[in-house]
């Protein structure tokens, strides 16, 4: 079987933040991995079934949301709504990684409950994947009562998150540290809670109990929706090395105080992004987008590499095969462009400038699952497909 070419690259977002853009103009896609990038000379080295001309435009890798609550299927009851992973897919994002169910109806709070609804969640993942996006679900919610026994089963099962921690009973640093080590000892990444509340059942978690727990990420740094203070974020930033996420659906100023001091520190690969949705927030199918125009045009954040934190940082965190840009990934892949009428005269230059980039193909493991997407304004040059 012959494999895929995308030509004509204007630029490639490689996801590296600390390399974040690569020279060429071409990508080779086969068996749905990355197998080369660089000039059109590759044309020459591979059986290809399909050349598709990118028209001078950007080429990006698949964004991850880090922070989603999902249930069952796409849908959510916090909102209502139908569809919304599927939407995110039309804003670029090929990764989804659940934080938890918790709006679940009915959510099942004892330890055999909770077990069972991580199980259940993630096997319904495994299988059920929205226009071809890779939802990583079934994030255990911690409860009371759960042994090291019940770690060892859930990870016998695949699961292999921990939700963040603050929004089921166990709150405290005493109660969730021995948990966080079982699951850690058991291969999981564990998320925790930052800031002030933000649904009923939530919990404050500062820094220093943060500290204590010493969960693999920190959700929310900028609110879920109240934010820690900067004096709690600059403990965060100063103490530890954990990686900080920065939310769609929380506190814009601390967001920008969060990039800044982490930018001045050289430290910007510790910055992951996610929507925090459904929420009451809402769902905001451009809400990746939106994080990374935000920190390119009021954080002075340079583009390429905002698009890193959405991409390559969180696949090193978590551990996935994706979201880079180079031979041996995944071949999840975004193609944008300026829209049209931006002052930009490409991508970088219009996320720069404050404008969301249009998208006119998303590729997920070398197959296309949109052309021209239905939620970001429309681009200024269209993808060709021979």
């Amino acid at each position: 079987m012959g494999g895929k070419a995308l030509v004509n690259i204007g630029k490639i977002i490689s996801g590296d933040i600390n390399s974040p853009l690569l020279s060429g103009n071409t990508i080779i896609v086969l068996d749905g991995k990355i197998a080369a990038v660089g000039d059109k000379g590759l044309l020459n080295d591979y059986q290809l079934d399909q050349v598709i001309d990118v028209n001078g435009t950007t080429v990006t890798p698949g964004l991850i949301d880090s922070h989603v609550h999902p249930v069952l299927g796409d849908f959510t009851p916090r909102q209502r709504t139908l569809d919304y992973l599927d939407s995110s897919l039309h804003g670029g994002v090929t990764t989804m990684i659940s934080a938890g169910e918790p709006h679940t109806p009915g959510r099942p709070k004892d330890p055999a409950g909770t077990k069972a609804l991580a199980i259940l969640a993630h096997k319904s993942f495994k299988n059920l994947r929205p226009g071809g996006m890779k939802v990583h679900g079934g994030a255990l919610i911690l409860e009371k009562g759960l042994t090291e026994e019940d770690f060892a089963e859930m990870a016998a099962t695949g699961v292999w998150l921990v939700g963040e921690i603050g929004l089921g009973s166990v709150k405290t640093s005493e109660e969730a540290g021995p948990m966080v080590g079982w699951a850690k000892k058991y291969g999981m990444k564990v998320a925790i809670h930052s800031g002030g509340t933000s649904i009923p059942g939530s919990s404050v978690v500062t820094a220093d109990m943060i500290i204590d727990i010493n969960p693999t990420v920190v959700s929310h740094i900028n609110g879920g929706t109240t934010s820690l203070s900067p004096a709690e974020i600059d403990i965060l930033i100063e103490q530890t090395v954990f990686p900080l996420e920065i939310v769609q659906c929380g506190n814009i100023k601390t967001a920008d105080y969060t990039a800044r001091r982490l930018a001045e520190k050289g430290q910007l690969h510790r910055i992951i992004i996610g929507n925090d949705s459904p929420s009451g927030s809402g769902i905001i199918p451009l809400g990746i987008l939106r994080t990374i125009v935000q920190l390119a045009a009021l954080s002075d954040i340079a583009p390429e590499q905002a698009v890193a934190m959405a991409s390559g940082n969180t696949a090193g965190v978590y551990g996935l095969n994706t979201s880079l840009i180079a031979p041996g990934r995944e071949a999840d892949l975004v193609v944008i462009d300026a829209p049209i009428g931006s002052t930009g005269v490409d991508a970088l230059a219009a996320i720069t400038a404050g404008d969301i980039p249009g998208i006119s193909m998303v590729m997920i493991d070398g197959e296309v699952r949109v052309l021209t997407s239905r939620n970001t304004p429309p681009v200024t040059r269209q993808v060709k497909i021979n």
